[in-house]
């Protein structure tokens, strides 16, 4: 591969040819929304591989995919952070001697020791290409804003008659956390040309999905609205999900006309609380749960994570399986995007069951009219109905320390007498009492029903 600085030299003799204007032209695929028209679903390698994965694990995490989830409707494979650092580890970030690998635009390019195929400045083309072979899409991560190294190199803009980087970059807000960026002053001359120049790449290696982090909290509202232009102007359609949470449910309008989805709450790892955390937050979005845009309850961090991840060391998901069987009851009636988390070719029997039960994705897929019955310190109760057949899920959650009994009236369902309750998780039937749903739930819990006459 080239050096940097003769990557620096060959964009300045092509800029002193002069560079064409590249502003966003009118999206080629309609509106946005139609891209995720239900909740995206797919793996993603940040909880079982944090900053590290190689080419190799995205294969045989796709390989699986496409054996054995595919069919359920399994679909997306996510490269997460930092795919262009060559000696990145777990929790090394901001590390004082980072080898980015960048082009002479300013835009990162997938680190070689890592990902092989990407030589001759492929990209992540042949990985995009090997993923859709399967039958599946393919998606990327990366951080708001332009690289500190090539403000510092001057890079050209893409797109623009001369412009550098260093011309439109500001430190306003900076991510507090990772050092690799600065933000992108939407007001000058060059932004939109650069995000612009981004997905032109991104676009021609063939990405279905990008993961945006730092976007949400605070929320960059100017850059946005820069990276929605550029998406729409790429010529393929790419899901739009910024990250991480908490996104501000002030700004919910404004993210639900630029993103098809966005994080509500902040890292979910497998810790009770963490969950808890998530169904107090989650009270803010339901409004907004529609077709195309989705509220996201971040990553599901069941099976075996942590191999080289963030959140200590290699193991089983810690949650227990009345624990993980509430976290996908509430990730699938809330009609969360679904990105797993743990590493797929080791999955156990159990986690597999929970990915791949038909009627709770279903009852994902089809939900409807999804709202809050009721919540406290120690319960939950969420309902929905599938407008197609007419019948109404309910989910009931112990969300406290001891055993409880719940009790939801059938009144308040738009329902009445008795009805046949088919337990989703068990595939057991029985009936309600007269006007009432009543279960005893032991700690940390859950039930869901689907409710007909």
């Amino acid at each position: 591969m080239k050096t940097f600085s003769k990557l620096l030299l060959a964009a300045a003799l092509a800029c002193a040819f002069g560079c064409r204007s590249n502003d966003a032209q009118p999206a080629a695929y309609g509106d946005f929304r139609d891209w995720a028209l239900t909740p995206p679903m797919g793996w993603n390698s940040w909880d079982c591989y944090g900053p590290t994965v190689v080419e190799s694990e995205v294969k045989a995490n796709a390989d699986y995919m496409a054996e054995h989830l595919l069919d359920a409707g399994w679909e997306y494979i996510i490269v997460d952070i930092r795919w262009f650092v060559e000696n990145d580890k777990a929790g090394g970030y901001n590390q004082t001697d980072p080898r980015y690998v960048m082009d002479e635009w300013g835009r990162y390019q997938p680190a070689l020791n890592r990902f092989p195929s990407a030589g001759d400045g492929a990209g992540f083309k042949p990985l995009a290409d090997y993923i859709h072979t399967k039958g599946l899409k393919f998606g990327i991560h990366i951080m708001r804003g332009i690289p500190r190294i090539a403000v510092e190199g001057r890079t050209p803009v893409k797109g623009t008659d001369g412009i550098t980087a260093d011309q439109i970059y500001n430190e306003d807000r900076l991510c507090g956390w990772l050092r690799d960026n600065y933000s992108v002053d939407a007001s000058q001359p060059g932004a939109q040309e650069y995000y612009n120049s981004l997905f032109e790449l991104y676009a021609s290696w063939g990405v279905d999905y990008i993961k945006i982090d730092d976007l949400s909290s605070p929320y960059h509202k100017e850059e946005i609205e820069l990276i929605r232009r550029a998406i729409d102007g790429c010529g393929r359609p790419i899901v739009l999900s910024t990250s991480p949470g908490p996104t501000p449910p002030a700004e919910a309008e404004h993210i639900s006309t630029h993103a098809n989805l966005w994080r509500m709450v902040n890292d979910v790892w497998d810790i009770w609380r963490d969950v808890t955390n998530l169904m107090r937050v989650a009270e803010d979005w339901y409004p907004y749960i529609r077709p195309g845009t989705w509220p996201d309850c971040d990553m599901i961090p069941l099976g075996r994570v942590s191999i080289r991840g963030e959140r200590g060391r290699d193991r089983q998901s810690r949650l227990s399986p009345d624990e993980q069987r509430s976290l996908m009851t509430f990730f699938c009636i809330l009609r969360s995007p679904l990105m797993f988390g743990g590493d797929l070719p080791s999955m156990d029997p159990f986690t597999e069951s929970l990915l791949t039960n038909p009627e709770v994705l279903r009852m994902h897929r089809e939900g409807t009219d999804v709202r809050q019955v009721f919540r406290d310190e120690r319960q939950l109760a969420v309902t929905s109905r599938n407008a197609r057949t007419g019948e109404t899920y309910l989910a009931l959650f112990n969300i406290g320390e001891v055993g409880a009994e719940l009790r939801v009236d059938l009144a308040g369902l738009g329902l009445g007498g008795r009805c046949k309750l088919t337990d989703l998780w068990t595939g057991s039937v029985s009936r309600s009492e007269p006007g009432a749903v009543s279960v005893v739930l032991a700690p940390h819990a859950c039930v869901l029903y689907k409710i007909s006459r």
